[in-house]
């Protein structure tokens, strides 16, 4: 690539805009100095932001095939290698209080050993990470060691949330085992989570095993074993969203057994209840006839004599019942 001036990175709206002082900290950009493969510049920027999208467009740094991705047009997972460069569009847990953490993030990433720009609309916390380890003087001194740790911070909260989604389906099994069905939809919404991390993360590990192979010279060998240990740990977090997958299927069948066996307890018990009444409903339907001839219709004892019989009816009825092991 040819020589980057300062002055050719000055984007008025920049979300963020520095230079790496090669000692784990960042300075703003000089419009006369020179970014180097020992203190790259990085440009963070708002794709909406009229001068970030006008930048992109017109700048001559960036190559013509990575302006319409990093204008907002990638979401999914991918690695593209263009000369001593790569274009990475990777996607993250949106951690918004006013957010589900299933409506991940996207950011994208052109990089090379002397510049690094990225573009993302909503904030991406994994970024948000490396700049405070900038900040605090402790982040990158350089660009592939930014890219280890930006992905190192963004599988951190891809496996927190797996592990927050799992502490839920074991609260859900453990009620299930005291007879609790969960609430409407809080299952579905649970296998949702999981399933859309499942469709993005499974190309994002293979995304970080493509890095891991790449034979750029600005990237060393143990950060090429740092990114597959990534790749690898990541994947350990895709075969709990499968387990977890799973039991989810268990656990719908179990609340759909559960509410079965609820409603035919109901239904049996009508059953029953309709059983002990049906004689004594005979009988007051029989007795209730406005015809001459009914017996007892001149005794003053006639009806309590009826009601008593009654009851020994549906007593004698009940104890058949569980005789019979109906009861």
């Amino acid at each position: 690539m040819e020589t980057i001036i300062g002055r050719e990175l000055q984007v008025v709206d920049a979300t963020y805009a520095c230079q790496f002082d090669g000692k784990g900290g960042c300075t703003p950009i000089d419009n006369e100095e020179t970014a180097t493969s020992e203190k790259p510049c990085w440009l963070h920027l708002d794709y909406q932001h009229p001068a970030s999208i006008d930048w992109i467009s017109t700048t001559a740094v960036l190559p013509q095939l990575v302006r319409e991705p990093l204008s907002g047009a990638s979401t999914r997972p991918r690695v593209n290698r263009l000369s001593e460069g790569m274009m990475l569009t990777l996607r993250g847990i949106n951690l918004d209080s006013d957010s589900r953490p299933d409506q991940l993030v996207t950011v994208r990433i052109y990089l090379t050993d002397k510049l690094i720009v990225s573009t993302c609309h909503r904030k991406f916390y994994a970024i948000e990470a490396v700049m405070s380890d900038l900040y605090n003087h402790s982040g990158a001194s350089c660009t592939a060691q930014w890219l280890v740790e930006m992905i190192d911070a963004l599988t951190d909260q891809v496996i927190e949330f797996i592990e927050q989604l799992h502490d839920q389906i074991i609260d859900l099994e453990d009620a299930l085992l005291e007879q609790l069905i969960p609430e409407r939809g809080q299952l579905a919404l649970i296998r949702k989570q999981l399933i859309v991390l499942r469709r993005y993360m499974a190309p994002q590990r293979d995304v970080f095993s493509r890095l891991a192979i790449e034979r750029l010279a600005w990237i060393t060998d143990e950060q090429r074993y740092r990114l597959q240990a990534l790749a690898d740990r990541l994947g350990r977090g895709l075969d709990d969203v499968d387990g977890s997958i799973a039991r989810t299927a268990i656990l719908a069948d179990e609340i759909t057994v559960l509410m079965a066996d609820a409603m035919n307890r109901r239904t049996y018990t009508m059953s029953i209840m309709a059983m002990i009444f049906l004689p004594t409903t005979f009988l007051t339907g029989l007795f209730g006839v406005n015809l001459g001839g009914i017996p007892g219709n001149a005794s003053p004892v006639a009806f309590a004599t009826f009601c008593v019989l009654l009851l020994l009816l549906i007593a004698i009825v009940a104890w058949w019942l569980r005789r019979s092991r109906w009861l």
